[in-house]
């Protein structure tokens, strides 16, 4: 018997094969959801499935991974789709080379697995821009992406259309492996517009898709837009009962968790994370024992090769690196984790299952240092062609895509005072003249900068660095560049607006396309692509020692291997062995800080990589802060006691109260221990819907830990369950946590989401005041 609720598409498709170790046969099968379990030609299956992503593994080792994800005990593989991987310039679709995405099915089938298919259109993953094309952008909305606006649906329907032509004939009812197909992704987290989702699924069944059609949400945003429509299955990395249970709250069906999280990602700046074994393990064994089935996030996590690597909110750009502590590592290594995870699997594996030995693990190499003794500056290298524009405007309207862009206006002679733009995304060096004057850091929102008197008019030079678009929450509306107006303000005077910009730029596009360089002996200043190159006589995997190296992107004989930036904590870049050449291989290396050291700078390749090498004193210099949490007199909006357990919780204040700032004081937390942690911290409008946050700061904060884990505080702003803010060792409480809103809110309440993890967990705040104002936080 199957599940009642209106899914006469859902059931029409083709059943799950019991695994048997041979191919799949080609013929067309039935997969069908039933009241309690996923049924196979009628018969219970459960699904053990992994993520692995196709565009962060060389094609070259797609078979190599597939064969690991097998050997270690699943029977299925979780592929994303990347819109904008596939669609970087409007209507332009590449399915080609690393792109095949129908070639990775296929090869996924010869192994004996089947294949969950995620094609958005957002897809997150930390991903450039979540997987949306940058082109979107162009339009003007401030919150048109995943509504229900044409500007987004329309292009978006096109883009599932066009993966409905290309993967369409790989579904398990034309006798491919994809089993089932998912309707955008985590939009719980996001929205509630049930709207929205229906009209997606019905885009992708015009795009023919007749397999099972389902969504995914953190447990705790299950609820919130499920449609019987659509299977839903929950996202966790702890807790398995809990997850469950919100499932079974809202349909009769088998449970599955979508993502359970074996490790967590790396930002710069930030501790690399770890995930943990034995939880991870005891949470696989009960989610089998209960007859459900997961896709464990990842499996094999991979390196988000050339520049499509995204960025966490609120700005905290995600490492090239994609290890994600994975079971399967970047470059396709097992260990302890792989073989207790896969010890976990074998009692539950189907009758005549067995499980093949994993494949042999790719050779590695060392390459001897070599010298980058060619070199050429940014600003010789910017192309001729000049836009000219009033005032600068992010840089989707002039069609760039991404990249460095050279902003040059005439400063009159006058005063000293303080140039300051409206917002610049992301990264900006200031010069007068030539002279350096400061950098505009989007992280912090420092966007303004001391400019000497000048007695004859001077050249106001900006260099501007789009590191990566926001992949999560409202901040996906990332529109890049020097955004206007900007402004001179002598002192003591009124601003005053500075018009009339020459703009150029290096568009990187779709692939890191290095462009044309005329490249000279000798070593380069300030911001400059160096070249240099080695020999090789094998072609195995290397990591390249960028440790002494600034921050900027590394190209492998014209191939854009990634970003990198020597704070850390990774401080080697994947180079697999298919991409190195027998004989000559040319290394091009763009730094904007310049390598460290004197003489002529080089690279060696290494056998292992270096992932938790954390150097905050090389980041950019930051002046020591005065500010002082001020709260004598402030009266509480709320003072209460959250209740036990990992819960999300709402809290409403009696009244509204307006203000800039919001503080969480914790007085006490149930364990009875001095920490104190937040998962996500929320604000409520009157209504009891969240407040938007893209603007949010952290103000000011007693403890974050930054050492032994990645605890800092923008965890609890940031949108993820999984990560969170906790403080140091021997802070004592109460401990307090400032928020700047941006601007003034009437605040009226709060949503509190506890630490993850299983009663006990460290951190959990009981006693508690919250408070909202203008000057929570002075300086003094």
């Amino acid at each position: 018997m199957t599940i009642s609720f209106q899914r006469r598409r859902l059931l029409q498709g083709a059943a799950l094969l019991p695994f048997t170790g041979t191919l799949h046969a080609a013929a067309s099968r039935r997969f069908a959801i039933g009241d309690h379990d996923f049924l196979l030609d009628g018969k219970p299956i459960q699904i053990r499935c992994g993520e692995m992503h196709f565009a962060r593994v060389p094609r070259e080792y797609w078979a190599h991974r597939l064969k690991t994800i097998k050997a270690m005990g699943l029977n299925t593989v979780c592929a994303y789709l990347f819109w904008n991987y596939h669609e970087w310039r409007e209507g332009r679709y590449d399915w080609a080379a690393q792109r095949d995405a129908a070639e990775f099915c296929r090869l996924a089938q010869q192994e004996g697995l089947w294949v969950i298919l995620r094609p958005g259109p957002y897809a997150c993953a930390e991903w450039e821009m979540g997987g949306l094309p940058w082109w979107l952008l162009k339009h003007d909305g401030d919150a048109f992406l995943r509504t229900r606006d044409e500007a987004y649906l329309a292009p978006a329907r096109r883009w599932l259309k066009e993966v409905g032509r290309v993967l369409g004939p790989q579904q398990v009812t034309h006798g491919g492996p994809i089993l089932m197909v998912q309707v955008e992704n985590e939009y719980g987290f996001y929205g509630d517009d049930v709207g929205y989702l229906r009209v997606l699924r019905q885009a992708l069944l015009d795009a023919g898709f007749d397999v099972p059609l389902f969504q995914c949400n953190p447990t705790n945003a299950v609820a919130r837009t499920h449609i019987p429509e659509l299977f839903s299955v929950a996202n966790f990395g702890s807790d398995p009962a809990a997850g469950f249970k919100a499932l079974d709250a809202v349909q009769k069906g088998p449970r599955m968790c979508g993502e359970y999280y074996s490790g967590w990602f790396d930002t710069w700046g930030s501790p690399h994370r770890r995930g943990g074994v034995e939880g991870a393990t005891k949470d696989i064994a009960a989610m089998l024992k209960a007859n459900g089935s997961f896709s464990l996030y990842m499996a094999h996590g991979g390196t988000t090769f050339g520049l499509w690597g995204g960025c966490d909110r609120p700005f905290r750009p995600d490492t090239t690196s994609y290890d994600y502590d994975a079971p399967i590592s970047e470059a396709g290594w097992i260990g302890e984790k792989f073989d207790a995870y896969r010890a976990a699997m074998t009692p539950f594996l189907a009758p005549g299952e067995k499980l093949p030995e994993p494949p042999p693990r790719m050779a590695t190499m060392t390459i001897s240092p070599f010298a980058l003794a060619e070199s050429v500056p940014v600003k010789s290298a910017l192309p001729a062609r000049v836009i000219k524009d009033v005032s600068p405007r992010p840089i989707e309207q002039y069609d760039i895509s991404r990249g460095l862009v050279s902003y040059r206006v005439t400063l009159p002679a006058g005063p000293a005072g303080v140039v300051e733009v409206a917002r610049a995304r992301d990264l900006a060096w200031i010069t007068l003249d030539g002279k350096q004057l400061g950098t505009f850091d989007t992280r912090y929102r420092r966007y303004k900068v001391d400019v000497p008197a000048r007695s004859k008019p001077a050249t106001l030079d900006i260099l501007l660095y789009t590191i990566a678009r926001v992949n999560f929450g409202p901040e996906v509306h990332d529109r890049k560049g020097i955004h206007g107006p900007v402004t001179f303000t002598p002192k003591g005077g009124s601003a005053q607006p500075l018009e009339h910009w020459e703009i150029r730029a290096l568009d990187f596009d779709a692939d890191g396309v290095l462009p044309k360089l005329a490249f000279r002996k000798g070593r380069g200043k300030g911001g400059a692509f160096y070249r240099g190159g080695f020999d090789a006589a094998r072609t195995e995997d290397t990591f390249l020692d960028m440790s002494a190296w600034g921050q900027g992107v590394v190209w492998i004989n014209g191939r854009c291997l990634g970003r990198f930036w020597s704070i850390g904590p990774t401080q080697t870049m994947y180079l697999p062995g298919p991409w190195i050449r027998k004989g000559r291989n040319e290394v091009v290396v763009l730094d904007l800080t310049g390598p460290r050291g004197q003489g002529t700078p080089t690279i060696a390749g290494l056998t292992t990589p270096i992932l938790d090498q954390l150097h905050r004193e090389r980041d950019f210099p930051r002046p020591p802060s005065t500010a002082r949490v001020q709260l004598d007199g402030v009266k509480p909006a709320h003072e209460g006691e959250f209740a036990p357990g990992s819960q999300t919780q709402d809290v409403r204040f009696a009244a509204a109260v307006k203000g800039r700032q919001f503080c969480l004081e914790s007085l006490d937390a149930f364990d009875g221990k001095p920490f104190a942690a937040v998962a996500e911290l929320s604000l409520l409008d009157k209504d009891g819907k969240t407040l938007d946050q893209s603007n949010w700061t952290i103000a000011w904060v007693d403890s974050e830990e930054a050492t032994k884990e990645d605890g800092g505080a923008l965890n609890a702003i940031n949108g993820q369950n999984s990560d969170y803010w906790i403080t140091a060792d021997k802070a004592a409480y109460p401990h307090r946590l400032v928020i700047d809103l941006g601007r003034s809110m009437d605040v009226a309440g709060l949503r509190y989401v506890p630490r993850q993890g299983p009663d006990g967990t460290p951190g959990r705040i009981r006693h508690f005041r919250a408070y909202v104002g203008d000057t929570l936080v002075v300086d003094k």
